[in-house]
């Protein structure tokens, strides 16, 4: 399970720093090809395995003020889904959640930075409220179950209906 990534960016794209791009796809892709290569390697050898990668809506749909941030989980999703087809017949399935806004440590820090943008969040989502970390939790259990041994290459999302708009 693949699970790292930073978002720090509010700019339109032609105002963004380019400091930034680089540290947000050094993070958020780079370290996701890392990890991935590590562990194909081992899967490969013992001829099996699953791997989730985390990326996030903004890997599936347009964020804007967040364009570094989305072209880096649209990567992700690039990544996923290639690596799902090139290791499929080897029994190596590779997916790859989607989130929407989950109530996390960066959640958080940007409620208290604004405090009304938690109802505006919520209200974003068509299920009124934000995700859970054990939603997002099950979800990767899940993908790494035997349940799952006939999905490889999918994006998930974890969104409360926000994709479905």
């Amino acid at each position: 399970f693949n699970n790292a990534g930073i978002e720090e960016e509010n700019a339109k794209l032609a105002d963004a720093d380019e400091a930034l791009f680089d540290r947000l796809l050094a993070i958020n892709v780079k370290g996701v090809f890392l990890c991935m290569r590590a562990q194909l390697r081992v899967m490969q050898a013992q001829g099996s395995g699953r791997i989730v990668n985390t990326a996030s809506v903004a890997g599936l749909i347009a964020a804007p003020r967040h364009a570094i941030y989305a072209a880096s989980k649209h990567a992700v999703v690039g990544l996923s889904k290639s690596a799902a087809v090139e290791y499929a017949r080897l029994g190596i399935a590779v997916n790859t959640i989607c989130p929407a806004v989950i109530r996390t440590p960066m959640y958080e820090r940007a409620v208290e930075r604004d405090p009304k943008s938690a109802i505006t969040i919520e209200r974003m989502h068509p299920a009124g409220r934000i995700g859970e970390v054990t939603e997002v939790a099950d979800a990767v259990v899940w993908l790494c179950s035997e349940a799952a041994g006939f999905i490889t290459g999918h994006q998930l999302a974890i969104d409360g209906g926000l994709t479905a708009l």
